[in-house]
């Protein structure tokens, strides 16, 4: 995958970027698969280091909080997040998750990934 590891040609990829999803984007999918569409929604970058993310053997939390832009308008119910490449577009789907509990976002609701949130890889 482009960037993600180091290459001689470019730079790595400093941030990973994650998204909230509708439905689970799927081994196939893209970031723009199921992707939320409320209204203010965007994908937030996330340091790829220590300082963005724990590991722990085949599992990864968020090492803070996770804040998305407040809703101004709009209703989506988050049942998945995902973990890519870019900051729009059809971004590569690093890692997906579910959202448990759903999140159901109305105008004013601020969407929120704890360090409660977790991948875990097969």
């Amino acid at each position: 995958i482009a960037l993600l590891a180091d290459n001689t040609a470019t730079t790595p990829l400093t941030n990973l970027f994650v998204s909230l999803q509708k439905g689970d984007p799927g081994e196939a999918g893209v970031m723009t698969t199921s992707e939320a569409d409320y209204g203010a929604y965007a994908r937030v970058a996330v340091a790829r280091t220590t300082v963005g993310w724990t590991i722990a053997t085949n599992t990864v939390t968020p090492a803070a909080t996770i804040s998305f832009p407040a809703s101004t308008s709009g209703t989506n119910t988050i049942t998945h997040f995902a973990i890519g490449s870019t900051t729009s577009g059809n971004g590569v789907v690093f890692y997906s998750g579910t959202v448990t509990p759903n999140i159901v976002v109305t105008s004013g609701v601020t969407p929120q990934l704890t360090t409660a949130s977790t991948v875990t890889e097969d």
